[in-house]
Formats: C-alpha cells, structure tokens, sequence
C-alpha cells in the first residue's frame, strides 16, 4: 500500500489491480445490469443523463453491495492520503459507454477545482465493472497535473484533442483507479461492439458540499442500516455538512 501511496503522490493515480475480487465484482455487476433495467429511461436523472453513455445515480441507497464498496479499507486509506482524515463520499455514480460512440471528454478536473491553501479536496475512485482497453473507453490521466495549479480549459485550446503527456489507464474488470481529481483526466471513445462500465465513487474535503446530499437522498431505512464507519464516510452526523448541503448542492464544474 506504501507503493500505491507513493504513485498516488507522484503521478496523481495508482492503479490496484484485480482488487475487487470475483464476488464482488460478480455482484456489482448484476445489480448494476438490473438497475437499468428497473430504472429505464429514468436512469441517473437524479444526477445528470449524458448523451452517447448510461448513468446510475444515488447508488449507495440502490444495493448493500455498493455500501460494502465505499468501505472497503484499502481504498479508503488512499483517499485519505489525498484528502487527509476529514473527508466524506459527495457521489457514488455509475458511467456505461454506449458501444460505438464516438464520445469523448474533455480533459478537466472535478468539480472544477484547484488546490488550496488547505491542500487537495477531491478525490475519484474508478471501479472497471469491464475491462478497460485502449478501444473500448479508457480513462485518460497527464501524469502530474495535480500539482500544476491549473485546469486545462483555461491552457489548453482543445481540452478534447490528445494531449503529448497523456497516459491511457487499461485494466482488467475489477481493477480500482485510485486519483487525485485535481489531475487532468477524461474519458475516451468507444469504438467498440460492447458497453464499457465504470463505478465511480468521488470523494471530498469535509469542508465542500456534496455532489449528492446522502442525507436527503437515503430511504429512511437505508440510513436506520448503516453502520457507524458508512455513516461517518457518508457525513450523515456532520452538522457542518448539512449546512453547506442547505447552502448549496455543490453541482458546479464538470461532474462525473
């Protein structure tokens, strides 16, 4: 773990191979295949819908299976290598994209932001529910970036176009990409025949609204479930969080 942290630090990402194991990913990935079917035309509306992709929202209240995924310690240590102990999960979201779709991202940084005085205060955590190749979607990082103190819409005259340091991140279903989201990233095109699946559980500073308010989000029996470590990683007794949740949704930026 001391190696990932070491990457992480460096690079902006590590990557942690085969990590979620074949049961979880297994049943990750049924849940996932049975909520676009329940939800329909309705998926990820409670978030945002994306043209050329598929997207989940509010996941965390949708399957125990998502709740065990949040909490797995490993990943969690590194976002707070990242974020330092005061953080919370701000969305748990998942991202298909549609075969054949010619769809790219731009390169960006989440939420917009740039570090601060503070430190970092974002952090992403990509679950490959299928394998990531360099046909099928992969994520695209610029090693470094997050140190840069800049974001790439404001340098770069085609924040789309490849950029000369750009990494293409592959892996087999059931890896974890661990990053820093102040590191310049994005999505690429997938060309094609199949659906290429992603979770993406996004984390920030304590002191930033989340992108997703769990707390009004979350059935009431799903918050009368969780356990104490899901209710601090979710900031469900943080009087701070609902003040910043009341002031503002924190939907602002390029949003996974």
């Amino acid at each position: 773990m001391d190696q990932h942290k070491r990457e992480l630090a460096e690079t902006g990402y590590t990557v942690l191979e085969d990590y979620m194991g074949e049961a979880l990913l297994s049943d990750m990935r049924a849940r996932v295949d049975e909520l676009f079917v329940e939800e329909g035309a309705a998926a990820g509306s409670e978030f945002k819908t994306e043209e050329n992709a598929r997207r989940l929202a509010n996941l965390v209240d949708k399957g125990e299976v998502f709740r065990e995924a949040i909490a797995l310690p490993e990943m969690l240590s590194l976002v707070e290598s990242v974020l330092g102990e005061d953080f919370k999960l701000s969305s748990l979201n998942v991202r298909s994209a549609n075969p054949h779709s010619s769809s790219v991202q731009p390169l960006h940084v989440d939420m917009g932001r740039l570090p601060d005085a503070i430190g970092y205060s974002v952090c992403n955590c990509v679950w490959m529910l299928d394998d990531f190749t360099l046909e099928n979607g992969a994520l695209r990082v610029i090693p470094g970036s997050h140190n840069w103190g800049k974001k790439p819409q404001d340098e770069l005259s085609d924040p789309y176009a490849s950029h000369p340091k750009e990494l293409l991140v592959t892996g087999r279903a059931g890896t974890v990409v661990v990053m820093n989201a102040h590191a310049w990233h994005g999505g690429t095109a997938n060309r094609t025949d199949k659906e290429r699946r992603a979770l993406h559980s996004f984390f920030c500073r304590r002191d930033l609204p989340q992108q997703q308010y769990q707390k009004r989000l979350l059935r009431a029996e799903t918050q009368s479930a969780l356990t104490e470590k899901l209710r601090k990683i979710l900031a469900m007794d943080d009087p701070l969080n609902d003040e910043l949740s009341s002031a503002g949704s924190g939907q602002s930026g390029f949003m996974k």
